[in-house]
């Protein structure tokens, strides 16, 4: 299959610094607002890169759930191999690929956990069926079928049958401080248009064009 002539030419009027905020998480702000109200199918679903130990990239699509000046926080099985990878090593990146849009957003930070009472107040917020399934995966490990987590579903289901299903241990939330956020705009003759904040030392932003 020829793949040279899959091809679009972008034709928005591009992007300009006095378009933007000084502040990226404003600027996020702003774009996620306009993702939503153009109906993008999920604006939250974010590209997550994270590293394994022998430098080996792995990525997977997770959800944001809530984002703010302290960081970007999605939930997750801390068990998983993203789990067992962040705790090797907290750097990581992710993408927000708005491509209807003509438009990414790129970012990388450090990942901490939020407290066990943030992830507590979101799980008790989740579907009930989705709080349980918390418990039926051990996620990223080998099964031999998916009877198997049929079969969990069924027992764990009767066992918290009109109680209320307990956050588990190895379930949570993780937040990413930012240390770059880059804004990317489609233009037209391949000349985007790409602008990435750094955080300084003081804490304040860096705003600087790059070339696409």
């Amino acid at each position: 299959m020829d793949l040279s002539t899959f091809r679009k030419e972008y034709s928005t009027k591009g992007l300009h610094r006095e378009d933007l905020s000084r502040d990226p998480i404003e600027v996020f702000e702003q774009w996620f607002k306009q993702a939503s109200e153009l109906g993008i199918h999920e604006p939250n679903a974010m590209t997550l890169a994270t590293v394994s130990p022998d430098g080996l990239p792995s990525q997977r699509t997770v959800l944001l759930k809530a984002f703010n000046h302290d960081g970007f926080t999605f939930f997750t099985n801390y068990s998983s191999r993203k789990g067992i990878q962040i705790d090797n090593n907290p750097s990581v990146s992710v993408l927000f690929p708005w491509l209807t849009l003509e438009r990414q957003i790129i970012i990388q930070g450090i990942v901490t956990k939020v407290t066990k009472e943030e992830s507590l107040e979101y799980f008790r917020s989740r579907p009930r069926d989705s709080q349980i399934g918390a418990w039926v995966s051990d996620q990223s490990t080998v099964i031999n079928s998916r009877g198997i987590l049929e079969q969990n579903l069924t027992e764990i289901s009767r066992k918290y049958e009109g109680k209320d299903v307990p956050l588990p241990p190895h379930w949570g939330g993780y937040r990413i401080k930012p240390k770059t956020i880059e804004f990317w705009q489609g233009a037209a003759a391949r000349i985007h248009d790409r602008f990435i904040y750094t955080v300084q030392s003081s804490g304040d932003w860096l705003m600087q064009r790059l070339s696409p």
